[in-house]
């Protein structure tokens, strides 16, 4: 089967890199995409050029068009709105979910946004702007608005009966928030727990208390520490304990997953794609890159700067040159090191701003025995084909410049995040050259005081 199905796959692609798509070739082409699983076609449409993907969508059935459509990240479906037809877009649009959709209009030019808006029926219309009223970033802006009202007085024949007629308009009926006439959220109760109770049982009687977040919380925090406690779904509440969402298990998952490759990206000096690469054009590829490039050349000035000023010193013992890519090279990986370790952690809440001194202090010591470990080691081969001196030299400059690299590098996450910036920007790049130009500092001036230059 799973042979059969690749077949498949490479003959549809083969199709759709043709230049010229005759109409006997579009029939064979919608029979095809009839026949293989949801995210084989997923992936198809990933790996296509917006033009061809929008001929992929046209052919698939309309539930099929609609599940492969709202399976694209949002960046993505962006794209895909200039080769789609007016009438595809507006029924893709009308089908997805409040919180899908605002991603989308946060990715679409402002008059297309507006005109998307538009075409909506006033209830789906309130719904989207509710969500689009929170900030970006925020838990509101991920939620789900269209949540089964279900009351703590009502019994357990009630509240299936009121599930029942609501679970085509709602996110879920698995995980059911349990609220008071005045919204404000009471408890919560699985669909299982409900299912199972005796008919006049009341929800007041078998909810739980209400594990919650709210809508102005930071969406990425609260989905790290949400996704442990394994539940379906998580309340979502105003400043008055008002039910006004869910933000769903797999939403959460969405949102630490897009925040994951964000930091990968950030860390390793590019900004993220926010789609699949091999739908991504050139260009954007060019324009994620060349920023970050531009920075790192700039600010790789340093060292070139800090080499002239030593041009004196190096001139009379030429042998320093050899050991600057080795300890250049050792305090960018220490100090990478230190900040990658403390980004995740700030990541999972394991430290927060008010540790940088306690996080200093700890990778102080770790960058002390590392560097004691190290510099004893190249003290003793440097020693052996250079001379004692510049062993010395060599050792003293590995302690000191692996203590300096991992307590910069260990705070400086932290410090991004006290002023608001990325700490995964702070993180490698940065970081790198940072540690190349006070490592070459320590170096020289090391090198001058045992030397005696």
């Amino acid at each position: 089967m799973g042979a059969t199905e690749t077949w498949d796959l490479d003959g549809l692609k083969r199709i759709l890199r043709a230049d010229n798509l005759r109409p006997e070739q579009a029939h064979e082409l919608a029979a095809r995409l009839a026949e293989p699983p949801i995210q084989d076609v997923v992936a198809l449409v990933e790996r296509s050029d917006p033009t061809r993907a929008a001929l992929v969508l046209r052919l698939l059935s309309r539930r099929r068009s609609i599940e492969v459509f709202d399976a694209l990240d949002p960046r993505h479906q962006a794209d895909l709105i200039g080769a789609l037809q007016n009438r595809d877009i507006y029924e893709f649009f009308d089908e997805l979910d409040p919180d899908d959709r605002v991603s989308l209009l946060d990715e679409l030019p402002a008059e297309i946004a507006e005109a998307l808006l538009r075409q909506l029926d006033p209830g789906e219309s309130h719904v989207t702007e509710v969500v689009m009223g929170y900030p970006k970033g925020s838990v509101g802006r991920r939620m789900s608005p269209e949540v089964a009202t279900i009351y703590s007085t009502m019994t357990a024949a009630q509240a299936l009966e009121k599930l029942r007629r609501s679970a085509e308009d709602v996110e879920t009926i698995y995980a059911v928030p349990v609220v008071a006439h005045d919204r404000k959220l009471e408890g919560f109760c699985s669909f299982t727990e409900i299912f199972t109770a005796d008919d006049d049982t009341r929800l007041a009687e078998i909810m739980n208390p209400p594990v919650y977040c709210r809508a102005h919380d930071d969406a990425e925090d609260t989905a790290r520490w949400f996704l442990p406690l394994d539940y379906l779904a998580l309340p979502v509440v105003d400043d008055t304990d008002r039910l006004v969402g869910l933000l769903t298990w797999d939403d959460a998952q969405d949102i630490v997953e897009e925040e994951d490759s964000e930091d990968s990206a950030r860390s390793g000096g590019s900004e993220p794609l926010q789609q699949p690469y091999l739908s991504t054009p050139v260009a954007k590829l060019v324009r994620s890159r060349v920023v970050w490039l531009l920075v790192l050349a700039v600010s790789a000035i340093l060292t070139v700067q800090v080499l002239d000023v030593f041009e004196e010193t190096l001139s009379k013992v030429v042998t320093l040159s050899l050991f600057i890519p080795l300890l250049t090279g050792t305090g960018g990986n220490t100090g990478n090191q230190a900040a990658t370790t403390v980004t995740r952690a700030l990541a999972l809440g394991d430290v927060r701003k008010r540790d940088i001194l306690q996080v200093m202090w700890r990778e102080l010591r770790v960058g002390l025995m590392m560097g004691a470990l190290l510099g004893a080691i190249g003290f003793c081969l440097a020693a052996l084909v250079y001379g004692v001196p510049i062993g010395a030299v060599i050792g003293c400059t590995l302690l000191a410049v692996c203590t300096m690299s991992a307590t910069v590098g260990g705070a400086m996450p932290i410090v991004a995040k006290s002023v608001g910036a990325d700490p995964a920007v702070f993180s490698n790049p940065f970081i790198s050259t940072f540690c190349d130009a006070t490592g070459l500092i320590i170096y020289f001036l090391i090198a001058i005081s045992v030397l005696g230059l």
